[in-house]
């Protein structure tokens, strides 16, 4: 599970939190908004849990939705383990950036339109 971020073609930031199963390098979620608090990033997973059912643990980077109390609360109610990676070291979580990385270089070609995109 990681975030990516872009800019629409007025400058306007958004951010896309992108959830890939590590096993089959299936994008399970792909949600962007122009904010992704902790909450937002708990509902995105529970949808996904009541698609796929629950995993035993998520690998994550220590961004602060990540390492926020919200979800480290939610994945103790739910016993799901987040695996965090060591800071500075994104290779611990590959899968979900060279998915990041493919899909942001698709984009650069194409200006965004901000609401058919968004």
């Amino acid at each position: 599970m990681d975030f990516m971020s872009d800019s629409l073609i007025y400058g306007r930031r958004f951010r896309v939190l992108n959830i890939i199963d590590d096993y089959n390098r299936e994008a399970l979620a792909i949600e962007p908004a122009f904010t992704l608090p902790g909450e937002r990033v708990i509902q995105v997973l529970k949808e996904v849990i009541s698609e796929r059912g629950k995993p035993y643990e998520i690998r994550v980077d220590n961004g602060p939705e990540f390492i926020s109390k919200t979800l480290q609360k939610w994945a103790g109610d739910n016993n799901i383990k987040l695996k965090y990676i060591q800071p500075g070291n994104p290779t611990q979580n590959a899968y979900i950036e060279r998915f990041n990385r493919l899909n942001l270089n698709s984009k650069e070609s194409s200006l965004h339109d901000p609401v058919k995109d968004i």
